[in-house]
């Protein structure tokens, strides 16, 4: 009887420890990404623009995307954002959407248009990097990097990674909003909490997401983050 009281205190002891550090915020600033943008394009050529919005949860939303060029002599661009090379010159595109309290959202950018041949190649395999924090008094802490590969992402977790082994069912995810698993990409459950290691994630965008996140997944409780610059 007395081990299963001191069974039952441990276990309360370990919920209302993650319960004290529950602390969900939902909403973040809302985003428009430029997935393709260029800083040259030849006369006579077009160019598709391809954007992506995300909304106060940083789920990915469908939105109304309005272009404008600065100077239309130069370049015009439609509402689907093709853009025609019309002359050489200078211009700017501007990309907005109107947000659901009528404020605007806008992303701009130059871009030359010029008589010599411009080669628009395609994207080398990216990387970005960053450093996982704790967000408890739970141990949890080293750098990773996030590298693309054909067809799929790579998360190296470095050699300095340290992680409580004493958490239950820990879990990391990618995530646009560090605050909450709601619409985030489960990678897997952590059974790794001591030096180097890696996830393979097909099929992802590395521009997809913003941060990585650690997550106690049966008391629904965030336990630590990394912004992935």
């Amino acid at each position: 009887m007395k081990n299963n009281l001191l069974l039952l205190f441990a276990i309360l002891s370990l919920f209302s420890a993650c319960i004290g550090d529950d602390f969900i915020d939902d909403e973040i600033d809302e985003r428009l990404v430029v997935n393709n943008i260029i800083d040259s394009l030849q006369v006579g050529s077009t160019f598709l623009f391809e954007t992506t919005f995300f909304n106060n949860v940083g789920q990915i939303e469908q939105r109304t995307i309005n272009w404008m060029s600065t100077n239309e002599d130069v370049l015009s661009i439609n509402e689907n954002g093709l853009a025609t090379a019309l002359a050489a010159g200078n211009t700017s595109l501007i990309a907005n959407t109107v947000l659901d309290d009528n404020s605007t959202l806008e992303v701009d950018f130059p871009l030359v248009v010029t008589e010599e041949e411009v080669v628009i190649e395609e994207p080398e395999f990216e990387e970005r990097s960053g450093v996982i924090q704790t967000t408890t008094f739970y141990t949890l802490e080293g750098d990773f990097v996030l590298r693309e590969e054909t067809d799929q992402l790579v998360l190296e977790i470095a050699e300095n990674y340290q992680a409580s082994s004493s958490l239950p069912g820990l879990y990391i995810y990618l995530t646009n909003n560090p605050n909450t698993t709601n619409g985030a990409l489960e990678i897997g459950r952590v059974n790794i909490f001591s030096g180097a290691h890696s996830y393979i994630i097909p099929d992802v965008d590395i521009n997809a997401y913003s941060h990585i996140l650690y997550f106690c997944k049966p008391f629904n409780v965030k336990v630590g983050d990394g912004e992935i610059q």
